[in-house]
């Protein structure tokens, strides 16, 4: 669901649609809490650890799971990551290769794959499985915090410091899956990514019952100097304002920013405009990670990509989780 402006107003400052819409979220929430109470039907022989939100998209989770993995391997672990593949359209359990197309296997997977050995499986259990039995040492869940079949040993909450949990609403009165407190009972971390500007705000707004991780979603080096460059900035990711504010932040101007839903299939006809309209203003085209992989082959080499990654403030905490579940 694309999210909506009132979603994000102040809790003791509801707009109007959010109080028309509050019975129906209350409804939301409810049949969530009925959902996530049922046991789990499968447990892994492997370390299952979640990244989840309890917003509805955005939040940050591909670079988060992209940290973890990096994090494992970096203790000499063997993680591989089980996706829904959201937008695809294989059944799976299948293994992502570079040579999958975003439109069969998701786009989020597809930038996993070059991570880690990545599985699509509309049936999490069926994917944990066959990530199993070739190897993997630990399950990197791709999102399925509300998914309640799966039993997790470790579950990590992604929000943006900046926009917290919004009015506090459920869909679709407000952004949330679930309740904030029933959400964190059941998670052993949340993570808060944002400035320090805004990770001040959340912490003084939020009560948190659960440790706090903080962390920053930082421009990667690539080699290539975006001061001054003229870009026709497109995404197709939860909130593409937060990409256009980083592409800024390395120096770029933004001649014009094209913000599409997300996961939006990047037709020929798209491309073909925001190319025409890249060369009429004498601009680069420029564009996240994630949209990156949805390109049609003939513009690959037309599009810019500016990468971002995680970066923790500290995290001995996590990784001391992470070692216990191997204890």
């Amino acid at each position: 669901m694309k999210p909506f402006s009132f979603w994000y107003t102040r809790p003791d400052a509801l707009d109007w649609r959010a109080r028309l819409l509050a019975p129906l979220g209350a409804l939301y929430g409810a049949l969530t809490a009925y959902r996530v109470r049922q046991p789990a039907t499968f447990v892994s022989p492997r370390p299952v650890i979640c990244v989840g939100n309890l917003n509805a998209g955005g939040t940050g989770k591909t670079p988060t799971t992209i940290a973890l993995v990096q994090m494992l391997l970096s203790m000499g672990h063997t993680p591989h990551i089980v996706s829904r593949g959201y937008g695809g359209s294989l059944k799976g359990p299948h293994f992502v290769s570079a040579n999958d197309d975003a439109r069969e296997v998701g786009d989020e997977p597809l930038l996993l794959a070059a991570f880690a050995s990545t599985w699509v499986a509309k049936d999490r259990a069926l994917g944990i499985k066959a990530a199993c039995d070739t190897g993997a040492s630990h399950i990197l869940m791709d999102d399925g915090f509300q998914n309640p079949s799966v039993k997790k040993d470790l579950s990590i909450i992604v929000v943006d410091a900046g926009k917290g949990f919004g009015n506090g609403l459920c869909l679709p009165a407000g952004p949330l899956r679930e309740p904030v407190s029933a959400g964190l009972k059941r998670a052993n971390f949340i993570l808060s990514i944002g400035n320090s500007k805004h990770q001040t705000e959340f912490g003084a707004t939020i009560p948190l019952s659960i440790p706090r991780l903080q962390g920053s979603l930082d421009p990667l080096e690539t080699g290539i100097d975006f001061t001054n460059m003229r870009c026709i900035a497109f995404a197709g990711i939860g909130h593409p304002e937060k990409f256009f504010s980083t592409l800024r932040s390395v120096g770029a101007k933004i001649i014009r920013a094209e913000a599409l839903s997300d996961h939006q299939t990047l037709t020929p006809a798209l491309m073909k405009r925001l190319s025409n309209d890249a060369l009429l203003h004498d601009a680069q085209l420029v564009t996240t990670e994630k949209d990156a992989v949805r390109l049609p082959q003939s513009f690959r080499q037309q599009v810019v990509t500016l990468p971002v990654r995680i970066v923790l403030d500290e995290d001995s905490e996590l990784r001391a989780a992470l070692t216990a579940l191997n204890g």
